[in-house]
């Protein structure tokens, strides 16, 4: 499935580019390394492996457009994996909970930092996170998070009075809040196709409109697509929610959910009396959250994940097309923000997320050949830890031995979910058990104690657990 209808922010990223050149592979080739996969994680890797050692020739495949795919149609949030310490750490230990959470908010700066250096305008804007509670059930849920990180000095959150949060987010809607400084927001396709550009410029060669279509394992990889091959010594395979059709043993590992955005017209004026005049990313304290941020030229977007979920983990059409949710994202958005509901909507979009058992990514090594390696499962929190991804999938790759190829990380999925139909059809039962847990807690009633314990299935799914251990 090649995208049809884009994010405002990937045809903003086209238009830009002067002479948008598409290179497809025509040719049968010899490489060192072969990257399939255009988005973060592919480019992030190439980039890492060139860095370490500049002599290693490498060609990167993608089936579509360099950021088509989630690296260009997501929310735009940098959200390190410091809300995920708790579950991270019960899963993989404390030791390497404490590194992917100080690693994904260095990465945070290092993204910033490498924009500047390699003239990349992504439209960075480093002004931190907030979660915020909207009704009584959610007050002062991160208190347990902040101890735990505290104990393990490397918190960074901050609990908010009302008044502070009303203030920072530009909404009533809030009671309660917590601040972190290490976050923001940045324009995601302008990133990945910038990180294209500077990819190729090092010398990396890039096919797209390249869809890989099958490989077979002999003394060396060959990868075949429609009109050439690839011969590498190294595979590495960094497809997001496409990495199941490669790779048929991960197709449990992982449920494919939607997440739905929808962006305003310009309101420069209206924000700024509203206060909304920075990066801060603003989320909710629903399970399945809400996400919001504005943009440098004054437009505002509000999403949501946790919607559409796909049977058998098909990429299916409707991740191609407008918000199947949208009238529920624009009610949401004039409660939110009253003052604006006259404001025009001009687009919403969605696109496949896929969410791991655990709620983090995993990195592995095919079961068969160590010279195939993978990158699966961001859960929501992509930008700053498909930069790590990177780090990672380039220390396998150069077989390095160090922490990360030492770490749980590196040992493929630690938890599956149960076969088709019985996905499908518990994601259905979770998912409609948190909407009436949700819906409950924002008018003050007590929700079902069915709908609790339900909701704490999913707590993986969500990106963070914004949940008091009473309730």
């Amino acid at each position: 499935m090649e995208y049809h209808y884009q994010s405002p922010w990937f045809v903003e990223a086209l238009q830009k580019e002067d002479n948008l050149k598409i290179n497809q592979l025509d040719l049968n080739l010899n490489t060192d390394v072969c990257i399939i996969g255009g988005g973060y994680t592919g480019l992030w890797t190439a980039l890492k492996i060139k860095e370490k050692n500049p002599n290693t020739n490498i060609i990167l495949i993608e089936k579509d457009l360099c950021g088509s795919g989630a690296s260009g149609r997501n929310g735009g949030c940098m959200i390190p994996q410091s809300t995920k310490f708790q579950g991270i750490k019960k899963i993989v230990g404390l030791e390497d909970a404490k590194k992917i959470v100080m690693a994904t908010e260095a990465a945070v700066n290092n993204i910033k930092d490498y924009c500047i250096k390699n003239n990349i305008d992504a439209q960075i804007r480093d002004d931190g996170v907030l979660y915020g509670a909207t009704n009584k059930f959610h007050k002062g849920a991160f208190e347990s998070l902040i101890k735990d990180l505290n104990e393990n000095q490397i918190n960074s959150w901050e609990r908010l009075s009302k008044e502070k949060v009303q203030l920072l987010t530009g909404s009533k809607k809030f009671i309660d809040g917590y601040y972190s400084p290490i976050g923001g927001s940045l324009q995601p396709a302008l990133l990945v196709r910038g990180l294209k550009k500077t990819a190729e410029n090092k010398g990396i060669k890039i096919y797209e409109k390249s869809a890989a279509l099958s490989y077979k394992e002999k003394k060396e990889i060959i990868i075949k697509t429609k009109k050439g091959s690839i011969k590498c010594n190294k595979l590495i395979i960094a497809m997001n929610a496409w990495t199941p059709s490669l790779l048929p043993f991960l197709s449990r590992s992982v449920i494919l959910v939607s997440s739905d955005m929808i962006i305003s017209e310009p309101i420069k004026n209206e924000l700024q009396d509203l206060g909304l005049n920075s990066g801060l990313v603003i989320l909710d304290s629903n399970l399945f959250t809400h996400y919001c941020r504005t943009t440098p030229d004054g437009k505002i977007i509000l999403g949501k994940g946790g919607n559409t979920f796909s049977f058998g983990n098909k990429v299916i059409d409707s991740f191609d097309g407008p918000s199947t949710i949208e009238k529920f994202l624009k009610k949401s958005f004039k409660s939110f923000y009253p003052s604006l509901k006259n404001v025009k909507i001009t687009k919403s979009w969605n696109g496949p997320s896929e969410r791991t058992k655990t709620g983090f990514p995993f990195f592995g090594y095919h079961p068969n050949n160590k010279n195939i390696s993978y990158a699966f499962g961001y859960s929501g929190n992509g930008i700053p830890t498909c930069y790590v991804g990177g780090e990672i999938l380039s220390s396998m790759a150069l077989e390095e031995d160090n922490e990360w190829t030492k770490s749980n990380f590196c040992k493929g999925p630690l938890k599956m979910f149960p076969p088709e139909p019985f996905r499908w059809l518990g994601a259905m039962v979770i998912r409609n058990a948190v909407r009436r847990k949700e819906k409950n807690q924002e008018i003050g009633k007590n929700p079902f104690w069915i709908d609790k314990q339900l909701a704490k299935l999913a707590v993986s799914v969500g990106r963070v657990d914004f949940e008091k251990k009473k309730n």
